[in-house]
């Protein structure tokens, strides 16, 4: 095949493996259009993923294999994330002049003042950030590192499902590539706007402060939409699966939405009014700009409204879809619903154009 005419080879796929389930998503560009060229969400087996760990990488790469069979993107690598939780990040200061083998060849060398396991268990990475502000003869380096077993269940994961892992990030990065396609969604590009994403997903709520779209600040807790589903199976007699898809398609009693489904979306205005209080403590800030919700849990009809009336901030859904494209093989619909919960696909996906 002729150069011009075969696919670029850094097409990277977007794969979030979350606690409940798998999500992909495929992007191409055409000058500074994004167009979503497939994408989807399969759920995994009970526990396979706890707390951001996987358990069962069998269970985990069957699914991708079922997504990756039903999606059917056209690249086969992909990039996928750590936890924060599970990554030690820091910022250290080296001289500009070094080149790339000189600085990772000091930083193995110092690597044990900054990482308190042995470094045969982790997987290191680093990224020049840019000089040192009042010293351009320095430059600030990132610094990340992971116990490599947790990179390498992602890998079998995805090799089991038929694809190959190219890139592994770090979730909250991921969520900080996305949230660029937020911004102008609420006028927050100027310098000095500081913008909480709250991603309440099926067991974990995480926030991350964003200031002039680079996070300042990450927190997780173990909080989310499992929750409600185990209300509704508690409440109404039915098996975990079948509360699930009564959440998602409706036909609960009527006194569904004042019973249960209110005092949940109250639960989540106490859990973000917690996070936003534990962040204000650690800095120095006071408060926020803008609330965007993400997650699956973000989905539920009136919660943006909510949010913005009982902490006093504007709050929106994550789409960063608003402004793409979309494929035939793509509903418009269904991508939509969907939407809060790829944003950390979404970030993933759009390494391919790194």
């Amino acid at each position: 095949m002729l150069p011009f005419l075969s696919k670029k080879s850094n097409s990277l796929l977007g794969l979030d493996i979350s606690s409940t389930s798998v999500k992909l998503l495929e992007l191409s560009r055409s000058g500074d259009r994004y167009r979503v060229e497939s994408y989807g969400v399969e759920p995994l087996p009970p526990n396979a993923v706890v707390e951001k760990v996987i358990t069962d990488v069998e269970g985990v790469g069957e699914a991708i294999g079922r997504l990756v069979a039903r999606a059917k993107p056209s690249a086969k690598h992909a990039a996928v994330a750590v936890a924060g939780s599970s990554v030690i990040t820091k910022i250290i200061e080296m001289d500009a002049g070094l080149s790339t083998d000189e600085m990772e060849n000091q930083i193995r060398v110092e690597a044990d003042q900054y990482i308190p396991y042995p470094l045969d268990e982790v997987s290191l990475d680093f990224e020049p950030q840019g000089p040192v502000a009042n010293n351009p003869d320095r430059i600030e380096v990132l610094i990340a590192a992971s116990r490599t077993e947790n990179v390498e269940l992602r890998k079998d994961a995805l090799q089991i499902g038929g694809l190959i892992a190219k890139v592994v990030d770090v979730e909250a990065y991921a969520m900080e590539r996305a949230y660029g396609l937020i911004a102008p969604q609420i006028e927050a590009d100027d310098i000095a706007q500081t913008v909480a994403i709250v991603d309440v997903g099926a067991t974990m709520t995480t926030l991350n402060v964003l200031r002039a779209g680079k996070i300042i600040y990450t927190r997780e807790q173990l909080f989310g939409g499992k929750q409600l589903t185990e209300e509704i199976q508690r409440r109404y007699g039915l098996s975990f699966e079948e509360a699930g898809l009564a959440k998602k398609q409706g036909g609960l009693p009527d006194d569904y939405e004042s019973e249960v489904l209110e005092p949940f979306k109250e639960a989540i205005v106490q859990q973000i009014t917690r996070s936003l209080q534990f962040f204000f403590s650690a800095s120095q800030f006071s408060d926020v700009n803008h609330v965007v919700l993400a997650g699956g849990t973000a989905s539920i009809p009136g919660l943006s409204d909510l949010v913005q009336a009982k902490i006093g901030t504007p709050a929106i859904v994550a789409n960063p879809f608003v402004n793409m494209a979309l494929s035939s093989k793509v509903s418009a619909a269904a991508i939509t619903n969907d939407a809060p919960a790829l944003m950390i696909a979404c970030g993933l996906a759009l390494r391919s154009f790194d």
